[in-house]
């Protein structure tokens, strides 16, 4: 009896089945455990016998080789979870290669392979990975993003999100009322992208009547528009707005700026031709005329000038040869061109500078300063002077410069003068502190001392005495100046 006893006690104490008690979640927890450093233990067995098996992903491709860890990287799996339990081992990978699927998202973005000492993730896991989650599609949007582009906002709302930098529709704005209603917001709101926008709007979904009708009471608007258009080169639409608000003038000028997209000269200069005849202002209408005849003579002398460098008759041509084309430059740059290359033409020449300037009108003290820069820098020296020599009435002659000789001065420097060309110069200028600086600054001691010597100034001349060279004629010329004593000295 006592032994029947004894071995119900070790039934019941033996099983799995007990009574509750408060230990029990710590003994789970530790069998747990238990269980789970059984399984790590049993790895180096698994380890062992897997060597032989190769290892296939879900995508088809064996786990470690260059191409499947090419696409793992790039799959964004970077990052690994490790302290999460697996609920795949590792032997589950040798299952056969599964064909691939035709959806772009394969099964190894979501089954990652792991390392040698590792398991794979489970499918709960590659879920929630962020890597993974970047490349899964997106079903739908969140309601509340919706609302950006479906929202049914009012025309001053709209405007505000716009103003914020949101996306929203203007498909909504239908009638004409609330297509001016949003212009009017926007022109209020003063935001000239948010007023641009609204803009290309209506000029997509408005005929060109109605909208240039709407705008032509609203100049804010207009003046967007217009600027946008130029910015845009949207010729045509342009046009066809300058014309229905009656503006001839700009019409014109439109028209006139469309030569700078003409590269062919010939073409150009019959097109500038036909521009004359545009109903432009008296002041505009003889600036085309220019540029029509200033192209004119272009296109001559360049003939001309091409022929003679080609053939080497012209010894100017060989020393300083051409380095661009005269065809399409300025007024100026043609004068200057002119004065260097066709100086002593006589005035019946296209290509003389005197013909340039009379027919032109170039005012003498731009006519001066561009000749002067052209023959300094072929050193004629005798050019310049008698380029600023200028005879009066009774035959006397005298150096007259409308630029001024102090920049008279600075060209001839800027052109390696010599100290006896630019002397003559500095001399002439009026000013007496300009005068002595620039003759100070070019080392003219011949200006100084003599100038020294007009101011009656001993001791500035005695100290500039310390700066010539010992035994010079400029030292001798100080001390005879000293030494004279029919001069008042003011110190």
């Amino acid at each position: 009896m006592s032994r029947v006893r004894a071995d119900e006690e070790e039934y019941w104490h033996s099983s799995k089945f007990r009574a509750f008690t408060f230990d029990d979640e710590d003994d789970e927890l530790s069998q747990l455990k238990e269980s789970k450093r059984a399984v790590n233990s049993l790895r180096d067995i698994v380890d062992d016998d897997d060597d032989d098996l190769e290892r296939v992903s879900w995508s088809g491709e064996p786990v470690g080789s260059i191409s499947w860890s090419i696409k793992e990287t790039a799959s964004g799996s970077a990052s690994s979870l490790d302290g999460r339990d697996s609920s795949l081992q590792k032997g589950s990978s040798s299952y056969a290669a599964l064909p691939k699927q035709a959806s772009s998202y394969s099964l190894s973005s979501l089954f990652k392979g792991r390392n040698k000492l590792s398991s794979f993730q489970s499918l709960s896991d590659a879920l929630t990975d962020t890597g993974v989650k970047n490349y899964a599609p997106e079903l739908r949007r969140p309601k509340a993003e919706y609302k950006d582009y479906s929202g049914d906002w009012s025309p001053k709302d709209t405007v505000r999100r716009m103003q914020r930098g949101k996306v929203c529709s203007l498909e909504r704005f239908r009638s004409l009322q609330d297509k001016l209603v949003l212009l009017d917001e926007a022109v209020a709101g003063h935001d000239g992208n948010v007023i641009t926008a609204v803009l290309i709007f209506l000029k997509r979904t408005l005929r060109r009547e109605i909208l240039f009708r709407e705008l032509e009471v609203r100049q804010v608007a207009l003046c967007h528009l217009i600027h946008f258009l130029r910015e845009t080169g949207e010729q045509k639409f342009l046009l066809d707005l300058l014309r229905f608000l009656d503006r001839t003038e700009e019409v014109a000028l439109s028209q006139y700026r469309e030569h700078l997209n003409i590269q062919d000269v010939e073409k150009r200069r019959e097109f500038l031709k036909g521009c004359i005849g545009l109903p432009f202002s008296a002041e505009d209408t003889s600036h085309i005329q220019d540029h029509y005849t200033l192209l004119e003579r272009q296109i001559i002398i360049e003939a001309n000038d091409r022929h003679l460098e080609m053939a080497g008759q012209s010894e100017l041509f060989r020393k300083y040869p051409r380095k661009a084309s005269i065809l399409n430059m300025p007024l100026v740059t043609t004068l200057f061109y002119s004065c260097f290359y066709h100086y002593t033409e006589a005035e019946g020449m296209f290509s003389s500078p005197t013909n340039l300037k009379k027919t032109f009108k170039i005012p003498d003290k731009q006519y001066v300063l561009t000749a002067l820069a052209a023959r300094a820098k072929l050193r004629a020296w005798g050019d310049v002077d008698a380029l600023l020599t200028t005879k009066n009435w009774l035959g006397y002659t005298k150096k007259k410069a409308p630029i001024g000789f102090h920049r008279v001065v600075e060209i001839l420097q800027r052109n390696n003068a010599p100290v006896q060309v630019l002397q003559e110069y500095v001399r002439l200028v009026e000013d007496v502190d300009t005068r002595l600086n620039l003759a100070t600054k070019y080392k003219c001691h011949d200006v100084v001392i003599e100038t020294y010597r007009d101011l009656k100034d001993r001791i500035q001349l005695t100290a500039y005495k310390g700066k010539v060279e010992r035994g010079s004629a400029e030292e001798e010329k100080i001390n005879s100046i000293l030494s004279n004593t029919q001069i008042r000295w003011k110190n």
